[in-house]
């Protein structure tokens, strides 16, 4: 258990303008994570082709391979262990404060017909928010398979690949049935922080269907408002939650607007029009999704996120076989035999099938997970964190850097800035960042700033809450541009050294130097001096702990 109080959690939260505030009044941002694959299981978590790419696809393999019965007893199991009360507490010591939870609508209707909803799943979701508030993170309900599926797509469990949560009104009156449901349930559950009320509505492909989203979104309100009055309402946008031109009319005086980021330039220009919309509305916004990429991609994006001072949560907090979430759940052993068999391929024995995906249950636990810590300092910018030059701070000149010419060259990324951005080999043909969904942002490119004498530019680190004094020193990816040149570096205001820089080669630089951090924010500088150098990347190191005396 958590051995300090996260103050930020405390009470009702609510929209105040375009803050969020909690119970005592005190702003703060969400900083959370997301339990990807837990009550909608999703196929690529598990590694699987597209015969297995949503839930009801991998219900009836596991039916196909071991039988009705012992299937039920997987998805019990199955529950408990993809995230437990160890995930939790792991999650409040590494500082977050939240964690938003995708449910399938199929996880709580029952398909029976004795009753609406099945009230052992909801127990599970009861289990999971008295965790919460025992570890202190707010809850984020999310509701990520509608009934028929609001995207029309693997992710929302489609059953025929056509958003039919908009096309057949039972649909539509389920939906506003679970609202209303789970509001009158956690009505009084302060831990509960809002309702997200449909995940990533509307591909492009299916817009013709988009002026459905507001009406509905409007029902679900009114729904909810008849038995809660105290919880947030939050909207996601259409198109992967990325467009928000349905937003005409503020449906509630306590909302927050939802946007998803993935695979695309972690800039300023990228979010823009998310800023724009705050603005216009007054209401706090909040990036929902965002991950699956590369640790350095998460050290810029989710620092343009706290400068801009937007919520934010991390997807996802488990997956097998990655090494980009916080947690990897080992790949069982003979597990390609399962995606064989989902491609066609022979059927494995059910003594084999049972055994493997036994295994695979056993791996989902915490404990048997392999963490990396790593991630996790990439989205808090925490040392040691590997900082690509390109991500200095967000909040505009004077604040985050300062040049004295502004550049009018660029490679498509933080335009607007005028700082010299350019690639590592000059011969590089420039390249479009703006990736398509499902193909990761790399920086494969080795991009570096440019700095003239005097220009300098500055980087926010965060060291963990309630950690002890310990010395830093820095290490710097360089090289001159020209003359041999020399990099000044502060911290929080105060030289704590200079970086010589000799030769046009790129050089990793040790500089002679030291500091102390306890926790909390701090801000590092690097100034050139004297000729123009070119950085790529630096690292915080630990030098261990300050000496007592």
């Amino acid at each position: 258990m958590k051995d300090h109080i996260d103050y930020d959690v405390s009470g009702f939260v609510k929209a105040q303008g375009s803050k969020l505030v909690n119970g005592e009044g005190r702003e703060f941002l969400f900083r959370g994570v997301g339990f990807g694959s837990w009550l909608l299981p999703e196929g690529y978590m598990w590694l699987f082709p597209d015969q297995g790419d949503r839930p009801r696809r991998i219900e009836q393999m596991i039916r196909d391979l071991i039988g009705e019965e012992k299937a039920k007893q997987f998805w019990e199991h199955y529950y408990q262990k993809h995230t437990s009360e160890a995930d939790i507490r792991q999650i409040a010591e590494e500082g977050f404060n939240s964690v938003r939870v995708p449910i399938n609508a199929r996880f709580l209707l029952d398909e029976e017909e004795t009753s609406l909803f099945k009230e052992q799943h909801l127990q599970i979701i009861d289990q999971i928010i008295e965790w919460c508030r025992t570890h202190r993170l707010y809850v984020i309900l999310d509701l990520h398979g509608a009934p028929g599926g609001q995207t029309g797509t693997n992710i929302d469990d489609s059953e025929n690949d056509q958003p039919e949560l908009f096309m057949d009104e039972r649909n539509r009156r389920l939906t506003i049935e679970i609202w209303h449901m789970l509001a009158e349930r956690y009505k009084d559950e302060w831990i509960v922080a809002g309702y997200d009320l449909l995940n990533e509505p509307l591909p492009n492909w299916f817009s013709a269907y988009n002026s459905m989203v507001m009406p509905l979104y409007q029902d679900i309100v009114n729904a909810i408002r008849k038995v809660d009055n105290r919880h947030m309402i939050i909207l996601e946008g259409v198109h992967w939650a990325t467009d928000w031109s349905i937003f005409t009319n503020k449906l509630d005086d306590n909302l927050m607007l939802q946007f998803h980021k993935y695979w695309n330039n972690p800039d300023t220009e990228s979010i823009q029009v998310y800023l724009d919309k705050r603005v216009e509305w007054n209401v706090p916004i909040f990036m929902g999704e965002g991950g699956e990429n590369n640790k350095e991609w998460y050290a810029g994006a989710f620092r343009l996120f706290e400068d801009h001072e937007i919520s934010w949560n991390f997807w996802t907090w488990k997956k097998m076989g990655k090494g980009n979430s916080p947690c990897r759940v080992k790949t069982p052993n003979q597990w390609q035999q399962l995606v064989d068999y989902l491609q066609g391929g022979a059927k494995p024995d059910v003594v084999t099938a049972e055994r493997i995906l036994w295994e695979y249950l056993d791996n989902l636990s915490f404990d048997h997970c392999v963490y990396y810590p790593y991630v996790v300092r990439a989205l808090f910018r925490r040392p040691q964190t590997h900082i690509p030059a390109i991500f200095y701070g967000y909040r505009g000149e004077g604040v985050s850097f300062s040049i004295a010419n502004r550049t009018s060259e660029h490679v498509g990324f933080r335009i607007n800035d005028g700082v010299d951005i350019r690639f590592v080999e000059s011969e590089r043909e420039m390249v479009n960042f703006q990736h398509s969904k499902g193909e990761p942002w790399q920086i494969d490119e080795r991009l570096y700033v440019l700095l003239a004498p005097g220009d300098w530019l500055a980087y926010d680190m965060q060291v963990a809450p309630y950690s002890s004094p310990t010395l830093y020193t820095i290490h710097l990816w360089v090289s001159a541009f020209g003359e041999n040149g020399s990099i000044a570096i502060t911290v929080d205001g105060d030289l704590v050294g200079v970086a010589e820089v000799y030769g046009q080669t790129w050089n990793k630089v040790q500089p002679e130097l030291g500091f102390s951090l306890d926790s909390g924010q701090h801000t590092i500088v690097l100034k050139a001096e004297k000729n123009p150098v070119r950085i790529e990347w630096f690292e915080v190191i630990s030098k261990g702990p300050v000496p007592l005396g």
